[in-house]
């Protein structure tokens, strides 16, 4: 059997022919270039998927179904990308357009952090939970929630925004519109931004050292680095940085006491340096911290692949 994953990002379109067992056996992309029309984006996506095919050595007639893991809101029952801003759709109906470009049977879609965290559970670091919870931290911070081995998207297709709870009233000015939202503090785009701060305040700091002098070289590394290295203000900025996410973790820990939760993002190369502090928190404030049966917190496993798997499961 085999099924197409696409993952439609912001920067390059992932495709992949993946086998009933979650194996990528052939893979791809291609740049999105995402300010130009969407037919030319949707063009370039369905030549992409072609030329996997051809790849293989098999038809399109041999694909089950192709699923498109989407940014934004995504009406998974319609095919219709409600509101996407990164990629800008309004009530697109990506999934006929495919169906037509590409000449497959059926086409299925959901958000890409629904899809991600399906993997996950599928595949991934959260393999044989019933309940489980994706978080990645990017430019954003993104959710998926998986219940009973399904996505759970809310009645309105736009649940799962996890991001976009606020955990500072009145706090960090967040792109929805609201201020305090946990993404404004524990994104790579928050820790990038509080260690500017701290930066601008200690002018000895040895985060200076690490960037050249050149504030805007700062990343995501930056502050971890400079906590290795003793330096005081990059601790400072990573133990709140740390404090921040536990908040959020705990939070949904509390709402949902999921069997696991795998945190994925450019941020968790720092393994048990970030990890092992992000528990001992979580634990401390967890609501059933008494409980024999605990969630767990890992590591995402599946990487830039969870998009293509997710969506090649998306039938399943």
């Amino acid at each position: 059997m085999y099924y197409l994953g696409i993952d439609l990002g912001g920067t390059n379109i992932a495709a992949g022919i993946v086998d009933e067992n979650h194996k990528i056996l052939a893979k791809g992309s291609v740049p999105t270039l995402s300010k130009r029309p969407l037919d030319e984006i949707m063009t370039d996506m369905a030549n992409l998927c072609k030329r996997l095919i051809s790849d293989m050595g098999i038809t399109v007639n041999d694909i089950e179904y192709a699923g498109i893991a989407s940014p934004g809101t995504c009406d998974s029952e319609n095919g219709v990308v409600v509101f996407s801003n990164n990629i800008v759709m309004h009530n697109y109906p990506i999934a006929a357009v495919l169906k037509e470009k590409l000449g497959v049977e059926k086409v299925l879609i959901d958000n890409d952090a629904n899809s991600a965290a399906l993997a996950e559970a599928i595949a991934g670091a959260a393999k044989g939970a019933s309940s489980a919870i994706m978080i990645t931290l990017g430019t954003g911070v993104g959710g998926g929630i998986i219940i009973d081995g399904k996505i759970f998207s809310g009645h309105n297709h736009a649940g799962a925004e996890l991001g976009h709870m606020v955990i500072e009233k009145g706090g960090r000015q967040c792109t929805c519109g609201r201020r305090g939202c946990w993404e404004t503090y524990s994104s790579a785009t928050g820790l990038i931004n509080m260690t500017r701060e701290k930066m601008e305040q200690v002018k000895d700091s040895a985060m200076w050292e690490l960037v050249g002098g050149d504030i805007n070289a700062v990343g995501g590394k930056t502050a971890f680095q400079a906590k290795r290295m003793n330096d005081k203000a990059g601790a400072e900025v990573v133990d709140s940085y740390i404090e921040y996410l536990a908040e959020g973790l705990t939070n949904i820990t509390n709402i949902f006491q999921p069997e696991v939760i795998c945190i994925g993002g450019g941020v968790c190369n720092e393994g048990e340096y970030l990890m092992a502090p992000l528990r001992e928190l979580v634990h401390k404030n967890n609501f059933a911290r008494n409980s024999a049966s605990q969630t767990r917190i890992t590591r995402a496993t599946l990487g830039n692949d969870a998009g293509i798997i997710g969506a090649a499961a998306l039938g399943l």
